[in-house]
């Protein structure tokens, strides 16, 4: 499969600049989010789901204004072309565009394997009975946590046992599950800002845009740069949650006494020697999740956890604006 394949066929030419599309995309929205200095997440979220969903339509659209993107002569004139580019070799013997193809079939097995699999397979799974709990008695710790809290409240039911657990499920009748390892562990203003988090993950979870995001990041299954900036919204969502939690609670030290609490201490140098490849993986998620959950403690101690930067909606319409106009550009 030549470098033909990526400038002649429509998969080809899709599967090309789809991946330069996004790759410029996500060049320009980080560059605005720190020009414009952004840190709201919610606000950095909308930003992101730019690079998920422009490069999907960029390609229609642009071949509607411009049937002639393909020829010789628009290249020409084009900032970038990437056929000339994907035609280059290494040593006189590797050609770029099969170091691009290597990428997104990869990029595919990991969707496959670490995303789609598992899903398929929970959704195969037999249905499981759900938890056996208990609602709270009036006057116990998680009923006082939860009815201080000014919000439309799940079913909440607390289940015995002695790790500290605390979970939610969605749909139609979504509840909040808590085990009295966590009702020990937590004091009640901490056990407050967790029972507001996952309110707020209840809330969310029936966002649109959510959603939305999750099917362009399916239908770009080959993309690296949507896999990674997805796993980076991801991120973010959990500290909108984190927002949404304060804004409830008033006190956002709670939360982050209590994700200290409940934090994986991961020594990742002095734990990697001697490891197997498969434990060396573990531990290095194991490390990758510490630090997201390092951040938030961080930003939720130095009271920066509700705070809005304004108004984004001329800052987030020009990004959008350039990321179009540069690249139509690109070929």
């Amino acid at each position: 499969m030549g470098s033909s394949f990526f400038t002649t066929s429509w998969v080809g030419i899709f599967l090309a600049q789809s991946f330069f599309h996004s790759l410029i995309a996500a060049v320009i929205v980080d560059r605005s989010l720190a020009v414009w200095d952004i840190r709201t997440p919610l606000i950095r979220q909308r930003f992101r789901s730019l690079i998920l969903f422009l490069p999907l339509v960029s390609l229609p659209l642009y071949h509607s204004l411009t049937p002639n993107r393909t020829a010789f002569t628009f290249r020409t004139e084009a900032l970038f072309d990437s056929s000339r580019w994907l035609g280059l070799e290494l040593w006189s013997a590797l050609p770029l565009h099969f170091f691009l193809l290597l990428i997104l079939v990869l990029t595919a097995l990991l969707f496959l394997l670490q995303e789609f699999l598992p899903i398929l397979k929970h959704a195969l799974a037999p249905e499981k009975s759900p938890r056996e709990g208990a609602k709270p008695l009036p006057g116990s710790p998680a009923f006082a946590a939860s009815e201080s809290l000014n919000a439309v409240k799940p079913d909440i039911y607390v289940i015995h046992d002695t790790d500290p657990i605390l979970l939610s499920t969605t749909g139609a009748s979504a509840s909040i599950f808590l085990s009295t390892g966590l009702i020990e562990a937590l004091d009640e203003e901490q056990l407050r800002g967790a029972l507001a988090h996952e309110i707020a993950h209840i809330q969310r979870n029936r966002k649109p845009l959510l959603i939305l995001l999750f099917v362009l990041r399916v239908l770009l299954f080959f993309n690296p740069v949507v896999l990674l900036e997805f796993r980076r919204i991801v991120r973010e969502e959990e500290r909108i949650c984190d927002d949404i939690a304060v804004s409830l609670t008033g006190n956002s030290r709670a939360l982050s006494e209590a994700l200290r609490k409940l934090h994986p201490h991961t020594g990742l140098f002095s734990r990697m020697p001697g490891k197997t490849l498969v434990q060396a993986k573990a531990s290095l998620e194991e490390y990758g999740h510490a630090l997201q959950l390092d951040t938030r403690i961080r930003r939720l101690e130095q009271g920066e956890a509700g705070k809005d930067t304004g108004s984004h909606w001329l800052p987030l319409g020009m990004t959008a604006l350039a990321v179009v106009l540069i690249n139509y550009f690109v070929v």
